[in-house]
């Protein structure tokens, strides 16, 4: 029996840094990347030769784009090979071409954010429910935190009790993204409206309205990327976070409309937190020096979650998850004599395990991961601390509408 065939729609850099590399991985007893496609032929065939090198391919896989009507996006979803595709494309782009591969009855797996706000992921996700489950399609969001094995495993150790009994949590998230990133200067973030189409598909609007729908989304980096610690803390808080309280602001003038978040939160069981994300840091040490992370604190002790490097038996260096456990020691009497630590490494690893995870779905065994609600919850977060202005919002109705 045949692997089921792939298409990756879009060909940016993290499909090209990420996907590509992990799929390669997996190898081709699980998929076999059959198509790609991209608004240009140009960055189509630049993905197809990566892909062609990274999987090892005897040919590179067939390129579509808007260049061409006879080998555009919807001839490539007609193809009857093809029964899953990888999302990777601008975020106010995403829903739309999920409504369109959903149609022509492929499964999806879509990445973060679920959508642009949370009125038009609720809409998708209804639409999904009604629509295509029903048909056996499956519809998965690509949040690699989500199942890192890292933030699983500090979760067991939450869940196990280890620390006692969940109180309050706190996570920081520094970044300094200055004008020459490679992640800033994709056309997409830096000018998302119709101005940043390039001259060839500018002249394709009448046909491709698609690309046309490119509107400033909204907290720009902090929507695309701080969903990732909302999910991390999803994952291992043992009860939902439901309200918040923050401000938002714009303190870098490159990365608009907003680029710092700081929230009060509380989760259902009342553990209440702190939580710092921005992208605007001033110089790269206010990062470096910042003590990202993630720390979780109990009655018994506390769980400090962060990212660092290490150099593997083949000597090459690769990124890690640490957790770091520190538990009170207490005497025969109940008295606190000191503390032990325990520290696990997991190899970050994420964007392999979500599609292994999607295509496993796909043949019938859903471990959960990757469910639009869940990442639907953390979209709300964002939303929901870039409106506060300081006033409580509730996440529990804003999700529910």
């Amino acid at each position: 029996m045949s692997s089921p065939g792939l298409a990756i729609l879009g060909a940016g850099i993290f499909a090209k840094e990420a996907h590509l590399p992990a799929i390669a991985t997996l190898g081709p007893a699980v998929t076999e990347l059959k198509a790609v496609y991209s608004r240009s032929e140009k960055s189509a065939a630049a993905l197809a030769s990566d892909a062609q090198a990274a999987l090892k391919l005897d040919a590179p896989p067939a390129i579509y784009h808007d260049g061409d009507q006879n080998a555009n996006l919807d001839v490539l979803l007609a193809r009857t090979d093809v029964i899953a595709v990888l999302v990777v494309l601008p975020i106010t782009l995403q829903p739309s071409i999920v409504r369109k591969a959903l149609a022509a009855g492929k499964h999806v797996l879509s990445e973060k954010p679920v959508a642009p706000d949370v009125a038009g992921g609720r809409k998708l996700i209804k639409e999904y429910e009604s629509e295509y489950k029903p048909k056996g399609l499956i519809w998965r969001i690509a949040e690699n935190y989500e199942i890192e094995a890292g933030y699983q495993a500090a979760a067991t150790v939450i869940r196990d009790g280890k620390i006692g009994k969940v109180t309050s949590f706190n996570a920081r998230v520094v970044n300094h993204v200055p004008k020459d990133s490679k992640w800033y200067k994709t056309p997409w973030r830096t000018v998302p409206d119709v101005s940043s189409i390039d001259s060839e598909i500018n002249s394709q609007t009448a046909a491709y309205p698609h690309w046309f729908s490119c509107v400033q989304y909204q907290g720009g980096f902090l929507l695309d990327g701080g969903v990732h610690t909302i999910a991390a803390l999803r994952v291992m808080l043992p009860s939902p976070i439901v309200s918040l309280s923050g401000y938002a602001s714009l303190n870098m003038e490159h990365l608009p409309p907003h680029d710092t978040i700081n929230a009060t939160a509380r989760s259902f069981n009342g553990t209440h937190g702190i939580v710092e994300l921005t992208f605007g840091a001033p110089v790269p040490s206010r990062s470096t020096l910042a003590g990202n992370g993630i720390s979780i604190t109990g009655t018994d002790g506390w769980i400090w979650v962060d990212q660092t490097k290490i150099t593997n038996p083949n000597g090459n260096e690769e990124n890690v998850l640490r957790i770091t456990t520190k538990k009170v020691v207490r005497d025969k009497d109940g008295k606190d004599i000191g503390e032990t630590e325990e520290v696990i490494l997991e190899r970050v690893r994420g964007v392999e395990l979500e599609l292994r995870s999607f295509f496993q779905a796909i043949g019938g065994k859903d471990d959960g991961f990757g469910g639009p609600l869940g990442a639907l919850q953390d979209v709300a977060f964002i939303e929901a601390a870039l409106n506060s202005n300081g006033s409580p919002v509730d996440l529990v109705a804003l999700v529910d509408g």
